[in-house]
């Protein structure tokens, strides 16, 4: 009998499990809207030039080599990374940084940490950290932290009738939490919704957080590819570090706006109250990390770091950042547009209202499962769509399946 015998067959994974069912299909005219990947016009992934010139300076680079980096990974990296999250200033002094597997890597090894030093433990969680989630978030969340033992709790984040956040509620019930509880912020351009709170919303949020002694985790994987702007999508963080005072943590992707996504390059920040702290939190870091990874691979890091040291190079890449997340604003519009020129029921507004990569649509499980049966249009069952699956090529045919399936499924008087 083997030792393995009563392991259960794993369930599949959402995301994955949609690409691999978009693979199989034969059909010519497939469109994929599920993952979460830049792609260009002509559908292709994109290597950002910045990324190639990046590359092309450290292969003939004649000192390069391929040894170990350090436990906190790429010095350069960790340091440029944080300036690009918190900007310029004193407060850099009271930051602990280390690289980390991209964004999952990185809260992964918060979870670790908070383990091992009863970090987010409260007197009601049963000895575990308790951490709360919003609803809905990236499937992978929930995952994550329940495997690294935490005490999950989901807060109210949308409103689903008006497509907006739920403020007060979300407000109401984070009120309710005991000191220490960790709440996980999407940085920007919130994944699955693309709702993100205005600045006001920020700022009350910002508020019952600091006065309910709560700590920020924000989960940042879409800095300037969200608004094409590197300092307004980091708002949110620096409102909290500048003008509150706030600890927090923060993890950090460079997969979607370095294109860098099979590189698994990020960092974990944590902004303390004085560099003492710093110093001995990062060097609990880096012994956590030794034990997850050993050490984190090297050459993404130093085409992220390459790029964020070189002023011209920094300036072209602000250029890609603005060409993609312009494109995807671009198809926001003319998928809107397009539904409302056919007249499809409901209201759609709400998709230009929202931000990033991803659009939360409103259509329903069933209006998902008729369009990858009849129309091959995959996109996960909760009506999310990554706008980057959309180009000047398919956008008719998108527009039409979806407007063909809404009125099997609905009435001309129903409204999302």
């Amino acid at each position: 009998m083997s030792f393995f015998q009563e392991i259960p067959e794993a369930p599949a994974d959402p995301i994955f499990a949609l690409t691999t069912a978009f693979k199989a299909d034969p059909a010519a005219d497939k469109i994929n809207v599920g993952v979460g990947a830049y792609r260009t016009d002509d559908g292709k992934p994109w290597v950002l030039p910045v990324v190639q010139e990046a590359k092309k300076r450290l292969l003939t680079d004649p000192s390069a080599h391929h040894e170990y980096l350090p436990m906190s990974g790429y010095e350069p990296l960790n340091k440029s990374a944080a300036k690009l999250i918190f900007g310029e200033g004193p407060t850099l002094q009271r930051v602990a940084s280390v690289q980390a597997i991209s964004g999952t890597g990185a809260l992964r090894l918060f979870g670790e940490l908070a383990k091992k030093f009863k970090i987010a433990v409260t007197p009601d969680s049963g000895g575990r950290p308790r951490i709360l989630l919003p609803t809905p978030t990236w499937p992978n969340h929930n995952h994550l932290f329940a495997t690294c033992g935490f005490d999950l709790h989901m807060y109210p984040y949308l409103d689903s009738t008006t497509m907006t956040v739920d403020i007060d509620k979300m407000i109401d019930f984070i009120s309710k939490q005991n000191p220490g509880t960790a709440v996980l912020l999407h940085g920007c351009a919130h994944n699955p919704t693309g709702v993100d709170p205005t600045k006001e919303e920020w700022k009350r949020i910002g508020q019952v957080i600091k006065e309910k002694r709560l700590l920020p985790l924000f989960d940042i994987a879409y800095q300037g590819f969200a608004t094409g702007d590197l300092d307004k999508d980091a708002w949110a963080i620096r409102y909290f570090v500048n003008e509150l005072g706030l600890e927090c943590f923060v993890a950090q992707s460079f997969s979607k706006n370095f294109g860098l996504y099979g590189e698994r390059c990020g960092c974990l920040h944590a902004m303390t109250t004085s560099p003492e702290i710093a110093a001995k939190l990062k060097g609990q870091m880096a012994r956590e990390s030794r034990a997850l990874v050993s050490n984190c691979p090297s050459f993404g890091a130093k085409i992220v770091a390459t790029v964020l040291e070189d002023p011209s190079l920094y300036a072209q890449w602000q250029e890609s950042l603005r060409i993609m997340s312009g494109r995807i604003l671009k198809m926001r519009q003319a998928l809107v547009e397009g539904l409302q020129k056919h007249g499809t029921p409901g209201n759609w507004s709400h998709i230009t209202r929202q931000i990033g990569m991803f659009s939360f649509t409103g259509l329903t499980k069933e209006e998902c499962t008729l369009l990858k049966n009849d129309h091959h249009i995959y996109m996960t069952q909760n009506g999310r769509i990554s706008l980057a699956g959309l180009n000047t090529g398919n956008l008719d045919r998108f527009v039409k399946a979806v407007d063909t399936v809404v009125r099997q499924t609905r009435s001309e008087s129903s409204r999302l």
